[in-house]
């Protein structure tokens, strides 16, 4: 397959999913060839559309034009090339929100249902990459957690590295949730997004923006983010924007990381959520133990049967959600229980706040607060309410969002971690890391006598779940033992 089949067959597959239309052909195939630098085009007979993927047909583009030193072999240069061959094919931003709206007019699941499978065709998230990812379900008592090795971002060689210190630093854009990303070409240490494109918003009178992520971890997985380069910062405003969020797209969740370090995300320096289709463990989880608060008397709360310590509300009115909201998180960030180990601040650095998730459910709008603390201790420096030092060695990084719900990201390393921790409890040769092997001694004790080299990977994942599992326990600030809820209770009494 020369070069000249490549390009045809990207352009009829892209004609193919409707990113373009038969009559943008040639405009197409001229920006294209002038971006690898071929001067002619023979037209020849395409390869069988089905046969390649947009991602394998681009990625056959970017190894021609780093064999014909187009560019160099660097990740941040395929990157860059990769994202202007696919901005050949996208609209203007202005046309693709003009298009959403019509859509989100009649049916804003619609709407999604375009804009999402505008964001696959044209690369901008990244399927093949995704795809490599290990993913399975693991049943608890609390339902099925989502474990996630994640593998999807390309790793860099020392030479990216080099090259990333050598770039002069700017201030744009400011960060990469930031609005300026949208059509930017890209550069060392931040990545192209020559084919990126983001749906304006309002929310509460607010200019705020949709787009998907490029490396999602569940279906849908979408980010709305403001126009303004801030802080994150969870508050009253916050409950209503997620709130509208979900009235508007009702098949969708939305939530908020919390706003401090430790307990926060990955980004605490721009106001963002993260939200979806899709329904997580929490999602689906019951309410234990009712309570009502005699302040919103047309508003239900509940306990959630889950390991960190989330108080659902649930209402038809999305405005007495909110005052309850408020009125909680007002009250969870002075509140102190020393006997639980609770403190609001230390001097006066703040210590208490929440991760709140939002969806709707037929004409019931329900938001999850899911109480947070980040003090640390001479035992815990890392966080009381925190990856304890037992399971680090699966799980190191902040408790966020996505996590908070019931999907584990864990790290990349794992995937040869374990393969060497099934082969240490099967005894055979092997290459453990010293920070399993505590672990794998126990798991070689449990299940003395019922190992075997069919079930070794099983036996693996279903306790990689379990520390996951105790991950979560970690985080909840109430325990999930008779003392933890016997606190829980008292600070709901305490709020009535």
């Amino acid at each position: 397959m020369d070069i000249y089949e490549i390009i045809q067959s990207l352009i009829n597959k892209e004609i193919d999913l409707q990113l373009i239309e038969k009559e943008d052909e040639i405009y197409v195939r001229n920006r294209v060839i002038d971006l690898l630098g071929i001067n002619d085009f023979v037209l020849k007979e395409p390869i069988k559309a089905e046969d390649y993927s947009v991602p394998d047909l681009l990625e056959k583009l970017i190894e021609y034009a780093c064999e014909q030193k187009i560019i160099e072999e660097l990740f941040y240069g395929r990157e860059i090339l990769s994202s202007k061959i696919m901005d050949c094919f996208m609209s203007k931003p202005s046309t693709i929100n003009k298009i959403f709206y019509e859509k989100f007019e009649t049916d804003p699941e619609a709407a999604t249902n375009y804009f999402y499978e505008l964001s696959k065709n044209n690369n901008y998230i990244q399927t093949k990459q995704i795809a490599k990812n290990i993913n399975y379900k693991a049943p608890t008592e609390y339902g099925d957690l989502d474990i996630t090795i994640n593998l999807s971002k390309p790793e860099k060689n020392p030479k990216d590295i080099a090259r990333e210190k050598l770039v002069k630093s700017t201030n744009y854009p400011k960060c990469l949730l930031c609005i300026e990303n949208e059509g930017y070409a890209g550069k060392a240490g931040h990545p192209a997004r020559s084919n990126h494109r983001i749906i304006r918003m309002n929310l509460m009178d607010e200019e705020w923006n949709f787009q998907y992520s490029p490396y999602a971890y569940y279906n849908e997985h979408c980010i709305v983010l403001a126009s303004e380069h801030r802080d994150m910062k969870v508050d009253k405003n916050t409950f209503s924007r997620l709130l509208q969020f979900v009235e508007k797209f009702p098949h969708y969740f939305v939530g908020s990381n919390a706003d401090l370090p430790i307990v926060g995300g990955s980004i605490l320096s721009h106001d963002h959520y993260q939200g979806g289709r899709y329904e997580f463990a929490m999602a689906k989880a019951e309410e234990e133990y009712e309570f009502k608060l005699d302040k919103f008397k047309d508003v239900s709360f509940g306990i959630v049967k889950w390991p960190m310590s989330v108080i659902r509300i649930k209402a038809e009115d999305k405005s007495s959600i909110i005052e309850a909201a408020d009125y909680i998180l007002n009250y969870w960030r002075e509140y102190s229980d020393p006997a639980a180990g609770i403190y609001a601040y230390t001097e006066n650095a703040p210590h208490n706040t929440v991760t709140p998730i939002a969806r709707k459910r037929k004409d019931v709008f329900e938001l999850d607060i899911v109480l947070r603390n980040n003090r640390t201790s001479e035992e815990h420096p890392l966080g009381i309410f925190h990856p304890h030092e037992d399971v680090q060695h699966i799980k190191k990084e902040n408790i966020g969002l996505i996590e908070v719900m019931g999907l584990a990201v864990l790290p990349a390393r794992l995937k040869t971690e374990l393969k060497e921790v099934e082969r240490y409890i099967l005894g055979v040769d092997n290459n453990i890391a010293e920070p399993h092997k505590p672990w794998a001694d126990l798991l070689r004790e449990k299940y003395k006598g019922k190992i075997d080299k069919d079930n070794t990977e099983e036996i693996v994942r279903k306790e990689t779940a379990a520390k996951f599992l105790r991950v979560l326990e970690d985080a909840g600030v109430f325990k999930r033992n008779e003392e933890g809820m016997k606190y829980f209770k008292e600070f709901i009494s305490s709020i009535s």
